[in-house]
């Protein structure tokens, strides 16, 4: 167990038993917020080491970027570009570090394969269907487009 996790038990349950001395509705709420907390701290735990690459096109359609924007370093990263026949590699790939790849050629409609692995080991996989018409990568952009997202 973490030790935050052990400190928060350990300080929520003293807490608990002395505002449960005061009032037991105080102690009640004491314990849903421990409880919450510890919750909270055990599901950030989960994303933890977790490289996240995403893959654009330039603007001029003749280079591939591809981005870290996750929260670890990426390791032995293999990148793939399907209809014109590029594949490269690199060791490791930082946090928010990004690699522009030159292909030479201007390109239309490509799939980019991306697979790597986080500092534990572990494979991961992306997969990208890029366009030269098509926009840049926006988070923020919802599945669901709604109320006239543009």
């Amino acid at each position: 167990m973490d030790r935050k996790l052990q400190i928060l038990l350990v300080a929520g349950i003293f807490i608990t038993i002395i505002l449960y001395a005061v009032n037991i509705y105080l102690a009640g709420i004491a314990f849903v917020l421990i409880v919450t907390l510890g919750m909270s701290l055990m599901i950030m735990q989960d994303s933890t080491f977790l490289p996240d690459i995403v893959a654009e096109l330039s603007e001029d359609s003749k280079a591939v970027l591809v981005r870290n924007s996750g929260n670890a370093v990426a390791k032995n990263v293999h990148v793939a570009v399907v209809p014109v026949n590029v594949e490269f590699d690199l060791p490791s790939l930082a946090v928010e570090e990004t690699l522009v790849h030159q292909t030479g050629q201007m390109m239309d409609k490509v799939k980019v394969v991306i697979s790597f692995e986080n500092e534990k080991g572990t494979p991961f996989s992306r997969t990208y269907q890029l366009s030269a018409l098509g926009g840049s990568f926006d988070p923020l952009k919802p599945m669901i487009p709604i109320f006239g997202y543009k």
